[in-house]
């Protein structure tokens, strides 16, 4: 169990998951639930994918690695990044591949519809940022970009060497993404992992320091984002509620069970407060999302608590 949720003095619902603490010694600093149960890691492993970027020799600044490692929000700095990456590389949004899509967050969705859009577009979907790095790379490397969601393209099969490097274990059989990319298979095990690594090995830095120091262009407003804010180290979030992050050679993946990225951040904030890993400020600026609070007609009658036992 990661969490319940108590109402009016009732436990309402319970929320189970898996959590895991490692250093880069492959010793184990926290264990709960299954962290070896077979997962896809979804966006949680952007910044491995994005190193693809960095080996082919992309020249991009650390904002345009951040969009790049990014499941962004779509808010105007977000999509002029994105645009940036392929007018550099002599491309454009009819390059991208993502699914036609309208931004996660609504505020951004609000301004597109207030300026008289009407149709999703491609540009707007989370993963953009993502794609433009791979095409981006894909032109710089003299790969076809037609092909290059193909899982045995080349830039695929670098980026699948890349993870499975990083996680110390196999990465297929592959899925499909939700943006119609390759998604690899895994375990919360090898996510915590990988972020240790992300957070000490020097090989990673390209993609690990640009994460750490722009949270918001890397999501947005969301719980992730603002846990990402006051943690010092690398972080990302992925589909069904899975959250990764690295601090000086300690990785921590924490996966809801039903998906919820919110129960996965209690999760993260509980095993990261266990570890001595935020400090006394950091947890009063997330108390908000380490106990969200439950509403009854707009006031609050409960919380959800983190339930973990090691």
């Amino acid at each position: 169990m990661l969490a319940h949720t108590v109402r009016s003095g009732l436990i309402e619902s319970l929320h189970r998951g898996s959590a895991i603490a490692v250093d880069t010694g492959g010793n184990v600093l926290f264990e709960h639930g299954n962290p070896d149960r077979p997962i896809f890691y979804r966006s949680a492993i952007k910044p491995l994918q994005a190193m693809v970027s960095v080996r082919v020799g992309v020249p991009l600044s650390p904002e345009e690695m951040a969009v790049n490692c990014a499941s962004h929000s779509g808010f105007p700095i977000h999509i002029a990044l994105v645009r940036k990456i392929l007018f550099d590389a002599g491309l454009t949004e009819d390059d991208l591949q993502t699914p036609p899509g309208w931004p996660i967050a609504e505020a951004a969705h609000n301004l597109l519809v207030a300026a008289g859009h009407r149709s999703p577009r491609r540009i707007w979907h989370n993963c953009s940022g993502k794609h433009a790095g791979w095409l981006a790379t894909c032109r710089h490397a003299g790969w076809d970009t037609a092909t290059y969601r193909d899982p045995d393209h080349p830039l695929q099969r670098e980026v699948r060497q890349i993870v499975e490097d990083a996680t110390e274990m196999p990465a297929t059989p592959t899925g499909v993404d939700g943006c119609g990319a390759p998604t690899l298979r895994g375990s919360v095990r090898g996510l915590a992992t990988a972020f240790a690594k992300l957070s000490s090995d020097p090989q990673f830095a390209a993609t690990a320091i640009p994460v750490h120091r722009f949270p918001g262009l890397v999501g947005g407003d969301r719980e992730d984002s603002r846990l990402g804010a006051w943690w010092d180290g690398p972080m990302k979030g992925g589909a069904q509620g899975l959250l990764g992050g690295g601090r000086n050679g300690i990785g921590i993946a924490v996966r809801s069970e039903s998906g919820s990225s919110q129960i996965a951040v209690v999760g993260f904030i509980e095993v990261a407060s266990r570890l001595g890993l935020l400090s006394e400020a950091a947890q009063q600026a997330l108390a908000e999302d380490a106990t969200p609070v439950v509403l009854g007609h707009g006031r609050p009658v409960g919380t959800i608590q983190p339930v973990i036992n090691p």
